[in-house]
């Protein structure tokens, strides 16, 4: 047990450190990929607490992460506010709108929960589409600039990775807190959980507001990057991808999420340079994993892992 301990803990040191040094080596095509990758590691990994660990599939996520960056985009282009300032009202505002929606969302289980979500995230774009003396509807907003500090390739991607690293760290403080381990209770078995005394919807409530809230901070961080946001941001359609990253790394494992945010990304930027047809690849892909893997990339590793440790080979 010392020994896998320790493995663990090089291999996230070793992973530190290539992060670390990354844009000492990556060309800047590589160095805004792996940026992006991490504010949708972010993304995904917030969102997997509502799925993986609560057990409640959202289909209306992505409108949390355009609250967070329109946010960031009309304090800084319409009211003219610091970004530092803008920056820190983004989960603030995610939080109140996501516990005003999963007030009335978490009352429902199953595919009513789902479907719910999804017609809030539809609300929210529809405000965002049709709102535009605020957003300026389908133009978007264009031109948000971010602190000299972070206009380079190299400043983005470090603050996007502090950011990335200090949220991570929180999401496992959470899931291994008394909290998370009750709401993997609530997953397994919501009825026994009730019986002994949880008020369930109380914290199905705060894992809903704390899943939104680390969306709204992946768009927060999204905004200055791109430097632009549009409706599209909150369409279910950017709902459906998050899940998929979920389900494509493995929504049971931690950093699963992550490695399917990376994995889908990556084949969005390089097989798009050949063919506009790469969500086939990433649906064959899909697809190979539901059939052989339903746990996921993850899964698939731990798995093989298993079988090399029973054949008496190092894993």
């Amino acid at each position: 047990m010392n020994g896998s301990a320790s493995r663990c803990r090089r291999a996230w040191w070793l992973l530190a450190a290539v992060l670390a040094a990354l844009p000492l080596a990556a060309p800047g095509f590589y160095l805004r990929l792996a940026t992006e990758i991490a504010i949708m590691a972010l993304f995904a990994m917030g969102f997997n607490l509502l799925l993986g660990y609560g057990g409640m599939l959202s289909f209306g996520h992505a409108g949390y992460y355009a609250v967070g960056a329109y946010t960031v985009a009309i304090l800084t282009r319409k009211a003219g506010l610091p970004f530092a300032s803008a920056f820190l009202a983004a989960p603030a505002a995610t939080a109140l709108v996501a516990w005003v929606t999963g007030f009335f969302c978490v009352r429902l289980r199953g595919y009513y929960f789902s479907i719910l979500t999804l017609a809030f995230g539809q609300l929210i774009w529809g405000v965002i589409f049709k709102w535009t003396a605020l957003t300026n509807g389908d133009d978007g907003i264009v031109g948000i600039e971010a602190p000299a500090l972070l206009a380079s390739p190299a400043g983005a991607y470090y603050f996007t990775l502090l950011l990335t690293g200090a949220c991570v760290a929180v999401l496992w403080m959470i899931v291994q807190s008394p909290f998370g381990r009750t709401l993997l209770a609530i997953r397994e078995n919501t009825e026994r959980t009730q019986f002994i005394g949880v008020n369930v919807n109380r914290l199905r409530l705060c894992a809903f507001v704390l899943s939104a809230t680390f969306a709204g901070v992946a768009g927060a961080l999204f905004a200055p990057f791109d430097g632009s946001v549009f409706p599209s941001f909150a369409f279910w359609t950017r709902s459906g991808d998050v899940v998929m990253m979920a389900i494509l790394g493995g929504m049971h494992s931690f950093l699963g999420p992550a490695l399917g945010a990376a994995i889908m990304l990556f084949l969005d930027h390089t097989i798009t340079a050949y063919t506009e047809y790469w969500p086939f690849v990433l649906g064959t892909v899909l697809l190979c994993l539901v059939l052989f893997s339903p746990a996921g990339v993850t899964g698939l590793a731990r798995t093989v892992a298993a079988r090399r440790r029973a054949a008496g080979r190092p894993a």
